[in-house]
Parts: C-alpha cells; sequence; structure tokens
C-alpha cells in the first residue's frame, strides 16, 4: 500500500498558539519469562551461557518500586504521562496497569516485553505480537491502547502500517524530525510522534554514566534553547525509566522537571495521546501549517 508523509510546517503552533509541547514519559518495563537486559547496573557482561541474575533483579526494581514512585511524583504535581507498558506487566500485575488509567494516565503499548522488538518478526508474527499485546493491556486496564512504542524504538519497515490498520492513532519508532507528522496509508491515518533522547534517563545515565542532575541540566539548557533560540514548533520529551530513575536517586529530577514546567505558561504540557488527536485533527483541517 502506498505510503504517504505529511509534514507540519514552521507555522505551525499547538494549542493556544504556543509553539513547544512536552510530553513526560514513564518506561515501565520487563523482560519475558527468564530473559533479563544485556546489561546490569555493574556494566560488565557475564561469560557466555549465564544467566545475569543481577540485571534481572536490578530490572525488576520497577515493576516493585518505580512505577508507584513515578505516578506518585507525576499526581502530586497533576501532570498527566504517557505510561509505556509491556505487555508481560499486564499478566504479572494487572492491579498495577489498571491503576495507571485509573488515575488519569495514557497507557502506551509496548510490546510484549523488552526483548520482543518487531524487526525480528515477518509480517504474522508482528500481527500476533501487536494483537496479543492489545488484548491483554485492554483486559487489564479498561481501556484500548491507542499509541505503540517499540523495545528500543525500533520498528520493523511495516510496523507503521500494520498499527494504523489495526486503528491506532500514533507510534514512536521515529526519530527523524523534531515535531510530528502523519503518515496515511489509504484512509488510515498514524501520528509519527519522535521520542526525543535529549531528556532521557537511560542514555543519560546507563550508557553515558552521568549522574542523574545532568538529566535536569540537559532539560534547562535544552527548553532554554527551544525558546530562546529557536522560532519554530518543537516538542520536547521527558522520560524517566521505572528501574533507573524510579529509584530515590534519579526520581527527584523527574519531580524537578515537573515542578519546574507545572509553573510555565509558555509551553504545551500534554500527553502523546492528546498530541496525535491535535496533530491529526490539525493535519486535515489546516493546510495552511502543511510542508508544501
Amino acid at each position: 500500500m502506498h505510503e504517504k508523509i505529511i509534514r507540519l510546517n514552521d507555522h505551525f503552533r499547538w494549542p493556544e498558539g504556543k509553539r513547544v509541547a512536552i510530553i513526560f514519559n514513564i518506561a515501565y518495563e520487563a523482560w519475558s519469562d527468564g530473559q533479563a537486559p544485556g546489561i546490569g547496573p555493574m556494566g560488565n557482561v557475564l561469560k557466555p551461557g549465564f544467566f545475569d541474575t543481577n540485571a534481572e533483579s536490578w530490572a525488576n526494581f520497577g515493576a516493585v518500586r518505580g512505577i508507584h514512585r513515578l505516578l506518585d511524583y507525576a499526581d502530586n504535581r497533576r501532570i498527566k504521562t504517557s505510561v509505556m507498558v509491556n505487555g508481560v506487566l499486564a499478566q504479572r500485575d494487572p492491579k498495577t496497569v489498571r491503576s495507571i488509567h485509573e488515575r488519569g494516565h495514557e497507557i502506551v503499548n509496548h510490546s510484549w516485553g523488552m526483548d520482543v522488538i518487531p524487526v525480528y518478526f515477518d509480517e504474522a508474527k508482528e500481527r500476533e505480537n501487536i494483537e496479543r499485546n492489545h488484548q491483554i493491556l485492554t483486559q487489564a486496564s479498561g481501556v484500548e491502547p491507542t499509541g505503540w512504542i517499540s523495545p528500543r524504538g525500533t520498528g520493523s519497515a511495516i510496523s507503521t502500517r500494520l498499527l494504523a490498520q489495526y486503528g491506532y492513532t500514533h507510534h514512536g519508532d521515529c526519530n527523524d524530525d523534531d515535531r510530528p507528522y502523519v503518515k496515511a496509508f489509504g484512509d488510515k491515518r498514524i501520528a509519527c510522534i519522535p521520542l526525543t533522547m535529549d531528556v532521557n534517563d537511560l542514555p543519560t545515565s546507563i550508557r553515558y554514566g552521568h549522574e542523574p542532575r545532568h538529566m535536569l541540566h540537559a532539560f534547562e539548557d535544552t527548553l532554554n534553547a527551544m525558546l530562546n533560540r529557536e522560532r519554530v514548533p518543537l516538542m520536547l520529551d521527558v522520560t524517566a525509566h521505572t528501574h533507573v530513575f524510579g529509584r530515590p536517586s534519579g526520581a527527584w529530577v523527574f519531580d524537578e522537571i515537573m515542578a519546574q514546567v507545572q509553573s510555565r505558561q509558555d509551553v504545551w504540557v500534554t500527553t502523546r495521546q492528546a498530541m496525535a488527536q491535535y496533530v491529526l485533527e490539525t493535519t486535515l483541517n489546516k493546510k495552511e501549517w502543511l510542508l508544501s
């Protein structure tokens, strides 16, 4: 099926004429049974053939403590977040998954587990993964997810088309723009909302080894640049993983960023779902905001 890309031009604006939008993401992640992250907090891999119980336990912190702490912080700031949820967590702890929706946060389909990456699948297996996760997340939470982000942000070459066909309104497996855009497949349209990496705890603290405060500085510097050095519409993600900044040493940074944003009047604080709805409507009704 032919793919059409619809991008927004520099005249585009967010609601109330705002130029910068901010999304707070919580990555509530787990691995399939018998699987663990490829590397743990010690930073060195084991010999081949040995299961890394240290990495497994480190990752499990997110489901035991991290998700609750980050949601509490967001609720205290009255900020709605977009929460990426693996299907395996809906199987293991449906009560927590339901509470995410009941507290007013968005649930984003995040594949079955962090080891289940769509790029590895053929079309039949990818469809099976989408359907399986959609069903279990809907059953656990009481709401159908409308957005998707693959583990590693790595979908397959056909993921966007499949998600559009299943009625999803947005996905985050894209990094080629600093504002959303739309892909159309016939009469099916889906917003591509980049998952920006500028303010993300995983690369900041795990890949590059910076102290948590570095992410706060990165946010302040990036937002300042967006507001004072740019004149074009932009978006910025602030992302915390429950097994990384779900700990007190990092959660305070997520909370401090929310506190700074909470008092601002010059940015639109939103969810990925609300952003998708706005972009999809705009690209239909505001032709003057489209890149020709």
